[in-house]
């Protein structure tokens, strides 16, 4: 009972904030500031993240989710896009579809000293939503000393912080997710 309610509670918080619409005209550009600040926490993540794509990985990173705004036709929360996705009402703009579409475009750009990875942070008791997103990390460091690149949050304006700070999620690679979905649907399937 004490689960249940604590995951009524989570929901109900989830769709206050989550039914915050963005402002009109769609999300604003990022500042030098903001853009700077997130290229210093990518160089923070090891010493061998080049300067110089750090910052054009935080360039891409708060630009594109701009373009994608557009061409998913945000004008409202997330929450209220994603029914609206789900209705066949909007192209896309479910997390996945930002995620898969801002790692295409970060791969584009060929980094030496950072890697590109999916995430997901599955469905479990504190948190009935699974969730999808980018992760950006040192080539071969584990998930956990990246820093996530998540524009469905906000409608497009950039969401980032240290995997480890994101708190209300489990985040995890997203192919061992995907492994272990497949392997519970099996185990279910009729004989």
């Amino acid at each position: 009972m004490q689960r249940l309610v604590r995951t009524l509670l989570l929901l109900a918080l989830w769709l206050v904030i989550g039914c915050t619409p963005p402002p009109p005209g769609g999300p604003a550009p990022a500042t030098d500031a903001q853009r700077a600040e997130l290229a210093l926490a990518l160089r923070a993540m090891s010493p061998a993240v080049d300067a110089n794509e750090a910052r054009r990985l935080a360039d891409v990173a708060f630009d594109h989710p701009l373009l994608l705004a557009r061409a998913y036709e945000i004008t409202d929360s997330p929450f209220v896009h994603n029914i609206k996705v789900n209705r066949g009402e909007k192209p896309r703009g479910l997390c996945y579809h930002w995620a898969e579409d801002m790692e295409t475009r970060l791969l584009q750009e060929e980094f030496r000293t950072l890697a590109i990875r999916r995430a997901i942070s599955p469905v479990r008791p504190a948190n009935p939503f699974e969730h999808s997103t980018v992760v950006a990390t040192p080539p071969g460091a584990p998930l956990s000393v990246g820093i996530i690149l998540d524009p469905w949050r906000f409608g497009g304006a950039l969401y980032w912080t240290p995997v480890t700070e994101d708190t209300g999620h489990d985040w995890r690679p997203r192919n061992e997710v995907l492994r272990e979905k497949q392997l519970r649907r099996l185990a279910l399937a009729p004989r």
